[in-house]
């Protein structure tokens, strides 16, 4: 069930100068409804609890500003946006100039049928605006459950909780679709089947950009056996200038494709600039991952982005992580050109990156910084 009345009054913001805020047994009160952020809200809260609240100075003073509306203007433009049916070089030479910059493309004709992208879109929906109780079940902190609910995962790690909620779901490589909740069930595995192949068309263009053979990255990366998909969900804010839907932050995957819908406040750092991701209707959003920054020695960017708390809402988005779910795989740079005399990072298995990852959470600080030589 929603948090009561009672329970409410347990999140309200503590005074500034309060000296008895006890913020573990507000994290754990807040954790123990297996409600998120979106049982808050359905509760009538009209003020961001204190554990949601983002310090000063410890994010730039513009990510608490009070305009939390996005401008889909010119800025917008800055993010690359490639058709996939142009001829192959082209392809090769806007993907390769998109990996090395803006670490951000937008992909339109990229095979994903629209209407499966309203179904996917709405099925998480569904899913988050289901009763309190119909969630629970999967309401979990264990990382070895392929399925499971929960707001923020780095909930006691991270100096700020975001306002967001999250539906994981590992989906490959065997899908668990008896754990699906009802809501998805089906969906997702289509949705995924369809997104894993315009992975394979992805990491083809990306291997062909770093002057590799076409399947190199599939192959030798083996990421497409291993897509996570995370269903966020970001309620309305009643006080978005003082929290954050997410952090600052990249992604722990070679590759990461983006479903949104048409709310926005997705924005990637570009030149020192937050620049808006504009949700363009049919489009998917692709960016390049921390191990494929890795791999690439540099050459790709993993660039941080981050999404606003707004007033308006909610916002739905789908993002398909893909990388290898061995823990024990080794990724080491690539150095195959002339500038490429030395290898930047240090050899690095899946799962001692993504237990590095995890157990920092997001603190707005890169993790590859961490395997730099």
């Amino acid at each position: 069930m929603a948090p009561t009345s009672t329970s409410r009054s347990a999140f309200a913001p503590a005074p500034a100068t309060s000296s008895d805020y006890d913020r573990l047994s507000e994290l754990n009160a807040f954790d123990a409804t297996k409600a998120g952020v979106k049982g808050l809200v359905d509760a009538g809260i009209t003020a961001v609890p204190r554990i949601f609240h983002h310090p000063v100075p410890a994010v730039e003073p513009d990510e608490l500003s009070s305009a939390r509306r996005p401008q889909h203007g010119a800025a917008g433009s800055r993010v690359p946006v490639i058709d996939l049916t142009t001829s192959r070089s082209v392809l090769v030479a806007e993907v390769k100039a998109a990996a090395e910059t803006a670490g951000f493309f937008q992909v339109m004709n990229h095979g994903v049928p629209d209407e499966l992208l309203t179904k996917m879109l709405t099925s998480i929906r569904r899913f988050h605006e289901e009763p309190a109780e119909a969630k629970r079940p999967y309401y979990t902190r264990d990382q070895e459950r392929r399925v499971r609910y929960q707001s923020n995962f780095d909930l006691y790690k991270s100096p700020a909780a975001n306002w967001r909620d999250t539906l994981f779901m590992l989906m490959s490589p065997a899908p668990p679709e008896e754990e699906v909740p009802p809501a998805c069930r089906g969906i997702v595995s289509e949705y995924t089947q369809q997104v894993r192949k315009l992975g394979s068309t992805l990491l083809e263009l990306l291997s062909e950009a770093l002057g590799l053979d076409r399947g190199y990255l599939e192959h030798d990366t083996g990421c497409l056996d291993g897509i996570a998909v995370g269903g966020h969900y970001y309620p309305p804010c009643p006080e978005p200038r003082l929290t954050m839907g997410t952090t600052r932050h990249s992604d722990p995957s070679f590759i990461t494709v983006l479903l949104q819908d048409g709310v926005g406040g997705l924005q990637v750092l570009i030149d020192g600039e937050w620049v808006d991701v504009a949700p363009v209707p049919g489009e998917l959003v692709v960016n390049i991952g921390d191990f494929l920054q890795l791999v690439s020695n540099d050459r790709f960017k993993s660039v941080e982005h981050r999404v606003l708390a707004m007033a308006a809402g909610p916002r739905v988005s789908v993002a398909c992580l893909f990388r290898k779910q061995d823990g024990g795989r080794v990724y080491h740079p690539i150095v195959n050109a002339a500038d490429d005399e030395r290898p930047r990072y240090r050899s690095v298995t899946v799962q001692e990156y993504l237990g590095y990852y995890m157990d920092k959470g997001l603190d707005g600080r890169s993790k590859l910084e961490h395997f730099r030589l």
